[in-house]
């Protein structure tokens, strides 16, 4: 081996040498200003690829979040329902489920549809007749009354209205409402429907327009006189502590309590739902992933040009004595830097927005007196963003790992070049 091709002494992988020869190749100059535009291309597709799919992610598991505890924070997480005999033990049996492992409240209620009106307007409501002892501990209800009172709501035979319902009806509390259902009491001539007007005693929010516009508490007394329910219950709902152990309560329930009884969960209620929810969060991610994808794709042809352009550069190097190594090194430290710098700007990026999605969104919404995520189409009244530890590091890692898989197969036509070939033909 002569001296000129004799690997460099003392120079070793990923060396301080090979490190500078990579960082000047990142450098912008006028000859080879064109492939510097598309390393800055390929840095700004992964660093935005990365921030947006940190964003969506975080979204979608904050809609996920969000949506559970309103949903479950109303209606209950199982609903046991009385067969085969009406159900007039519904007290016997709230309270045996109440002492049911796992359960933290048992709810009796009676449930029906009805109509509501005021003079400013009307809508169709469902109307639940709840205890106040049970009402007061409602997880979507507690904390979330924002006029009026439930105290002494068993006596005071009024109801409570959602938020936007009240806004609909254009009422305030100590307004009267009017409720109107089909099925009243027996006449001379046949079912005639029933019409009674009700102080508003209360008005909550939970957060969630689909609720907020429907829901109307009544105490349960009145709600069964209201809808010709002698002493009965419709159902009964049951809210646990850990809503994932739903088939550990059903088991536990069998044993405490014997009378003829369907039960339905969550899970069957609103199975399609999240299973929706999911589906749409990973084809999201599939679709996002596009971005980094074509990024790499950048750093493909952005260093299968630079090795174009740096052939006598690559000649030179082997000539005094660098190896295939340290040329496939180089290159691929170029490309793995361009990665790795997006993906950590991506990732800032990423959180920053993920962080602050709900103030960006009024601050839009204010600049432009737009109303980007109306309430009344998307549930929720806020745009929530939760970002998963475990999530982000699977983006970041993927990111990282499709960044230097395009990197190898430019700085493997690097490290190729016969320096005598490229010599002769510059």
């Amino acid at each position: 081996m002569s001296e000129a091709t004799r690997p460099i002494k003392g120079v070793s992988a990923f060396s301080p040498f090979e490190w500078m020869v990579a960082l000047r190749y990142l450098r912008a100059r006028r000859a080879d200003g064109f492939v510097s535009v598309i390393a800055g291309f390929s840095f700004l597709g992964i660093m935005l690829g990365v921030a947006t799919l940190i964003v969506v992610t975080a979204v979608m598991n904050g809609f996920h979040r969000e949506l559970m505890d309103k949903i479950m924070g109303i209606n209950g997480h199982a609903f046991v329902q009385a067969v085969e005999t009406p159900f007039t033990d519904w007290d016997d049996v709230a309270r045996r489920t109440a002492k049911t492992p796992g359960v933290k409240l048992a709810i009796p209620m009676v449930e029906g549809a009805a109509g509501i009106s005021t003079q400013f307007g009307q809508s169709g409501v469902l109307v639940r007749g709840v205890r106040e002892k049970d009402l007061v501990r409602l997880p979507g209800i507690v904390g979330n009354i924002r006029d009026g009172s439930l105290e002494g709501f068993d006596k005071a035979e009024g109801v409570a209205l959602g938020q936007r319902l009240a806004e609909t009806l254009g009422v305030r509390v100590g307004d009267k409402v009017s409720l109107l259902i089909a099925k009243g009491g027996q006449t001379p001539f046949g079912v005639a429907p029933r019409i009674k007007a009700y102080n508003v005693v209360a008005i909550f929010a939970i957060g969630m327009s689909e609720f907020d516009n429907v829901f109307v508490y009544m105490p349960l007394t009145e709600a069964q006189a209201f809808f010709n329910k002698d002493n009965e219950a419709t159902v009964v709902e049951v809210f646990v502590e850990d809503p994932d152990q739903i088939d550990a309560f059903r088991l536990a329930f069998d044993k405490e309590v014997t009378r003829p009884v369907i039960i339905t969960d969550w899970r069957q209620r609103n199975r399609t739902f999240f299973e929706t929810l999911q589906v749409e969060k990973n084809i999201l991610f599939i679709i996002l992933s596009l971005i980094v994808i074509v990024a790499a794709f950048n750093i493909i042809s952005g260093l299968t040009m630079l090795v174009k352009d740096k052939t006598q550069d690559i000649a030179i190097l082997r000539t005094i004595g660098a190896t295939r190594g340290a040329v496939l090194r180089i290159f691929m430290m170029i490309g793995a830097s361009i990665g790795v710098v997006g993906t950590l700007a991506g990732f800032a990026l990423g959180l920053l927005l993920a962080k602050n999605l709900d103030a960006i969104r009024n601050a839009i919404n204010s600049a432009f007196n737009a109303n980007l995520f109306p309430a009344e189409f998307y549930f929720l009244s806020r745009l929530p963003a939760i970002v998963d530890a475990r999530e982000v590091a699977v983006i970041v890692g993927m990111t990282l790992v499709i960044a230097i898989l395009a990197s190898i197969y430019p700085a493997w036509k690097a490290a190729s070049l016969d320096p005598i070939d490229a010599l002769r033909h510059e």
